[in-house]
């Protein structure tokens, strides 16, 4: 059993500045020592997919990160981890306890499977993975072999926690409370929605200032805005659907100086909304979340969402989002992004269907997309 300060300290001397996570009772120490420590940032996310894009965001923007949860959470980051740190070779360390460790002390009947199956899985995923240090003079070394794997391939490592790792820890602090107090303006409803989303796209690139991050949802916004021009200050997600703008969240946390872009869809919203209550209540000034909302999933055949019987603004308003814009055409559009960011924003338009003609896929791949990102922001 090792002291949870012990760990963290030795693991920001290695640079890893950044938790994201979602409780478990064998992390309940762990995870209040990192709450308690003033040099580090934790995110309690909603969930464990959130959770790793969250953490993929911070890496991007700079800092080493730990996303941490319990392994029967480890279903909901199986998407993220396959389709988005594996795709676009984003290293982050993992740990994931392991309730129901097939030789271990018997746990409730829900872990069973999960239990049994853990290592499997991993490894399935392709992720290397070490049992979490339990003595003292085991952490450092632990850590160097995870960062040297992490270095060489940049894929994520996970350190595996067995009960009673770590010695309990008391929680100091109290969660602050954030009501909301969201700024609204709303446009009147549209009987015809007249632009598509190429239009909208063209308007947030030219509007947008040389150093601003734009990260493009899962689907049609990513090929579409590579298509109107491809930049190093652009990210363009595939598959993790949902995740984008957690991975922007990530991002706008490191580095807060720098305007976060996210360009979500209506689809990606839905997938994981809970994504808008987290960020809601961390509320970075310097992140400006654009909704484009066409009603469908487009970029699969066409199926509805059930986008049109949802109040996007209201839902971000509650979330804690300080400012929440509703506009119906690209002028609009154009004043919200010149303006500058000093309040978490919401912007939500609608679009309609269409794509163009001979839309091209990038030719960049998503490991050149993540490291001349990377690059882009470590100059700025």
């Amino acid at each position: 059993m090792i002291k949870a300060e012990y760990f963290v300290q030795i693991a920001r001397k290695k640079g890893f500045g950044l938790y994201a996570g979602v409780p478990c009772s064998f992390l309940k120490p762990f995870i209040n020592y990192v709450i308690d420590s003033p040099d580090i940032q934790y995110v309690g996310a909603a969930n464990e997919g959130e959770a790793v894009a969250i953490a993929a965001g911070a890496e991007l923007a700079g800092m080493r990160s730990v996303a941490m949860f319990q392994n029967s959470g480890l279903g909901n980051a199986v998407n993220p981890l396959t389709s988005l740190h594996q795709i676009f070779r984003i290293p982050i360390l993992l740990i994931v306890t392991w309730r129901g460790e097939p030789e271990g002390a018997p746990d409730e009947p829900q872990h069973k499977l999960m239990g049994a199956i853990t290592p499997q899985l991993l490894e399935l995923m392709q992720i290397p993975w070490a049992y979490f240090p339990t003595e003292t003079d085991q952490i450092e070394s632990t850590l160097d072999h995870a960062l040297e794997f992490m270095a060489e391939h940049q894929k994520p490592y996970a350190l595996v926690m067995k009960k009673g790792s770590v010695e309990s820890v008391s929680l100091n602090s109290r969660l602050a409370l954030k009501p909301p107090s969201a700024i609204l303006e709303l446009a009147p409803a549209l009987k015809e929605i007249k632009n598509s989303r190429q239009e909208l796209l063209q308007v947030i690139q030219a509007a947008s200032q040389p150093a601003d991050i734009l990260l493009a949802t899962t689907g049609y916004s990513g090929r579409e805005l590579y298509a109107l021009e491809d930049r190093n200050n652009q990210f363009y997600m595939v598959g993790s659907m949902g995740c984008i703008s957690s991975l922007g969240l990530g991002i706008a946390l490191v580095q807060p100086t720098q305007r976060v872009i996210v360009i979500d869809g209506d689809g990606a919203v839905l997938m994981r909304m809970s994504a808008l209550a987290i960020i809601g209540y961390e509320r970075p000034p310097n992140l400006l979340h654009i909704l484009l909302d066409n009603q469908c999933h487009e970029s699969t055949g066409g199926q509805k969402t059930v986008s049109h019987s949802i109040d996007f603004g209201a839902i971000a308003a509650a979330c804690g989002y300080e400012k929440v814009v509703c506009v119906n055409t690209p002028e609009e559009v154009q004043t919200v992004i010149e303006s500058t960011t000093e309040q978490l924003t919401f912007l939500h338009v609608k679009t309609k269907l269409g794509i163009p003609d001979k839309l091209p896929r990038p030719k960049i791949t998503p490991p050149e997309v993540a490291q001349r990102l990377r690059q882009f922001i470590q100059k700025i």
